[in-house]
């Protein structure tokens, strides 16, 4: 696996920051990696700004900003202004947009049934990310399975609640387990 997202891991519990009152908690954490899951056009760049000042990978979610399109000119503005490390989405167009920008990668895909695990392979192979994000996080036969036929990094998310579930997804491949949960995020892993 030669990705600069695996370089980047040194925890591999990932601050997944579903509010703004949850910043602090991420900065004073274990966790190296952060994935913005709120925010808004006037907040988000001192957000990243913050982690980032702590030492912080970030990663905004850009599905889930208030106020951002589904567009080049956005992906453009994000790179320029706020200068994360990356983004992640379900939307290839924005993978390939944010890939021109310098930007790293990570296509979230959700796993309801074996037809949605099917058109999540076919969709990151079209577009290239760097990694994956797969949810739910709490599947480690199917998590093996992408990580035996992908060669990019998996990070497991969604639903996770235990520390005994972070590492059974690290035991089935998963590169590092993104966690909503700030109890989580001082796990020594």
């Amino acid at each position: 696996m030669n990705s600069p997202i695996v370089d980047m891991v040194q925890s591999q519990v990932i601050a997944a920051i579903h509010k703004p009152e949850l910043i602090d908690e991420a900065v004073g954490s274990k966790a190296n990696i952060a994935f913005l899951l709120t925010g808004d056009l006037l907040a988000i760049k001192d957000y990243v700004h913050r982690l980032k000042s702590a030492g912080m990978s970030v990663f905004i979610h850009f599905d889930f900003i208030e106020g951002l399109s589904n567009h080049k000119s956005a992906i453009q503005y994000a790179a320029r202004e706020w200068q994360p490390d990356g983004i992640i989405t379900t939307r290839n167009q924005l993978i390939k947009a944010a890939k021109e920008e310098g930007l790293l990668t990570i296509q979230r895909i959700f796993l309801i049934d074996s037809s949605a695990l099917k058109r999540g392979v076919e969709l990151v192979r079209s577009c290239g990310p760097d990694a994956i994000e797969v949810l739910p996080g709490l599947m480690p036969r199917v998590i093996y399975e992408l990580t035996e036929e992908l060669p990019i990094p998996l990070i497991a998310g969604g639903l996770i609640k235990h520390k005994e579930e972070i590492l059974e997804a690290l035991r089935a491949g998963a590169l590092a387990t993104s966690v909503g949960d700030p109890k989580l995020w001082h796990l020594d892993l």
